[in-house]
């Protein structure tokens, strides 16, 4: 099934929800990166949560987002656009805990000592940039942390990864739902009561539940409609000649030594592992041209 967010807000237009599907991406990032199981379901989280905020975002923009932490995995680095495309990375891929209360320990693996900071790209002059301390390290709550101290808006997120003992993926996903100004207190908290009294996203995931019954599920009674369906898929931007204009910024001096030492350029891109290999004839053709 393909990966794909829905998009709702209250009639009364005081309550935001987006909820999404994500297991085909997490999968393709966890091939693409070679992950162990628990950096595997840190990754999934990390462009799953990464994913819902950029559905808050108009198509031309993005949204990036850095967990650093004092656990192995060290940093997780997820970038999404408005258009669904998401890529990113784990410092450390093979990285590995024992389960901790009958899940894969993400926090344990980042840990709770760190940052996470927020770039939004909203085609203003300059990008907007929020920093938080960790809250607990599992990522959802620490998205949910975010918006509550660095944008002061109340939000509630919920993320799954489900890894099988494989390490395959075949359960990702997650909601947010966030309160608008008009939203009324008492409908604040039973919304969170709601939410707190549900199985989690991975459970629902794993029973074949869509994001369209995630947000059934949470809103219940509250009347509400669709504002938008976006498919989503990891989509790097990489290409060989953005390498190219890299290499090229490096100099005369700089590739001429390249040259004489080693003969040829071989570049991993950060993001999704893709391998890029300039020949000597390529990085001589580079010193003619620029």
């Amino acid at each position: 099934m393909d990966d794909y967010m829905i998009k709702v807000m209250t009639d009364a237009k005081d309550l935001l929800g987006v909820a999404c599907l994500t297991t085909t991406l997490v999968e393709d990032a966890a091939l693409r990166h070679d992950t162990y199981p628990t950096a595997t379901a840190a990754l999934g989280r990390a462009l799953t949560g990464c994913e819902l905020m950029a559905s808050l975002l108009d198509p031309e923009q993005r949204v990036a987002i850095k967990l650093e932490g004092d656990g192995p995995l060290r940093k997780i680095v997820a970038e999404a656009e408005g258009n669904g495309a998401v890529r990113g990375y784990v410092a450390n891929p093979h990285v590995d805990l024992p389960p901790k209360n009958g899940k894969l320990d993400v926090s344990g693996a980042l840990g709770k000592d760190g940052f996470l900071t927020v770039s939004k790209d909203l085609l203003f002059k300059e990008p907007y940039r929020g920093v938080v301390h960790l809250y607990n390290g599992e990522v959802a709550s620490d998205i949910a942390y975010y918006y509550s101290e660095s944008e002061q808006i109340p939000s509630a997120v919920g993320i799954g990864v489900f890894v099988e003992p494989d390490a395959g993926v075949t359960a990702a996903g997650g909601f947010l739902i966030q309160t608008l100004p008009s939203a009324d207190e008492k409908l604040v908290d039973d919304l969170i009561a709601r939410i707190e009294s549900m199985d989690s996203v991975t459970s629902q995931i794993r029973e074949g539940k869509l994001p369209e019954d995630l947000l059934k599920a949470i809103f219940d009674d509250i009347p509400y409609h669709v504002i938008e369906k976006r498919y989503l898929a990891f989509v790097c931007s990489c290409s060989r000649e953005r390498i190219e204009q890299a290499i090229t910024t490096l100099g005369r001096d700089e590739i001429g030594k390249i040259i004489a030492e080693q003969g040829t350029v071989d570049v991993s891109c950060q993001f999704c592992n893709k391998n890029y290999i300039f020949s000597r004839e390529e990085l001589e053709k580079m010193l003619e041209e620029h």
